[in-house]
């Protein structure tokens, strides 16, 4: 089964997820996957994407996702195009969500529906440089 392929899955004592920055980007590390594919990539937490998880082609071939349909997405610019989606699951501190998945060319993106799905408040702290996402 492809859970047992799967880091760190024992929940955590404080519940809290600390990512990074790069350059004026915040990052966190999130696990995803589908059939025996794993993934821990790091991902942009953007705060103004309303969606789970943006990846891109290249990580979604390697997924073995599969596209289950498109999705209408107003980019940074208003222009709204239509992008492909696929169901993945994804997982943090132990806890495992199916989530949808939009291909793109752009950068992978953690949204503000994926830190939901995990019940997680982010603080982004620009000044001090941190990224800390805390299970409520």
């Amino acid at each position: 089964m492809w859970q047992r392929q799967w880091p760190n899955l024992s929940l955590t004592e404080n519940k809290m997820v600390s990512g990074v920055f790069y350059e004026n980007i915040p990052l966190i590390k999130i696990t995803v996957g589908w059939g025996q594919s794993v993934q821990t990539p790091f991902v942009i937490l953007d705060t103004g994407f309303t969606g789970d998880l943006q990846v891109t082609p290249k990580i979604a071939v390697e997924l073995g996702l599969q596209i289950i349909g498109v999705t209408p997405v107003r980019i940074a610019n208003g222009q709204v195009v239509q992008l492909p989606t696929a169901l993945a699951l994804a997982a943090m501190e132990g806890a495992i969500n199916y989530i949808e998945v939009i291909i793109s060319n752009g950068m992978p993106l953690a949204g503000i529906s994926f830190l939901s799905k995990f019940s997680y408040k982010a603080a982004v702290d620009c000044k001090y440089r941190t990224v800390v996402l805390q299970r409520v």
